[in-house]
């Protein structure tokens, strides 16, 4: 899998199919169309079309096995999401994270759960960086 700096422009619908293959891969056109069928109905051409434009954005590839393809992630799941969510901050909030956490904050979105983890990171990056 690639850790490219590059962050590849995936639609909502190919970032659905991709989410569905990082949960287990390899996999085919018809195992990922099953996990995605367990949320919405999907038809087959569309998650094959789907699959076609993520193998050209280079974003997936595949093994030909017999008369099937066998689909894998070409980008991890963390770096992209990583990469995403740099994209947010730098769009929506010039680059600072602190105006994020206090929309959740003042939303009532964040939990406790939500809050300690938050103070778990900070403290690593904290030791990390003394």
């Amino acid at each position: 899998m690639t850790t490219d700096t590059e962050k590849p422009d995936i639609s909502k619908t190919e970032f659905e199919v991709l989410d569905a293959l990082w949960n287990k891969f390899p996999a085919t056109a018809s195992e990922i169309i099953q996990r995605l069928n367990q949320n919405k109905t999907w038809h087959e051409k569309t998650v094959k079309t789907l699959l076609s434009r993520l193998v050209k954005k280079q974003v997936i590839d595949f093994d030909k096995q017999q008369r099937s393809y066998l689909y894998f992630p070409l980008v991890e799941r963390s770096t992209y999401n990583q990469k995403e969510s740099k994209s947010l901050v730098s769009r929506l909030f010039g680059g600072k994270v602190a105006p994020l956490v206090a929309g959740f904050a003042n939303s009532d979105g964040l939990s406790q759960d939500d809050v300690d983890e938050l103070k778990s990171l900070i403290k690593q990056w904290e030791q990390k960086n003394d």
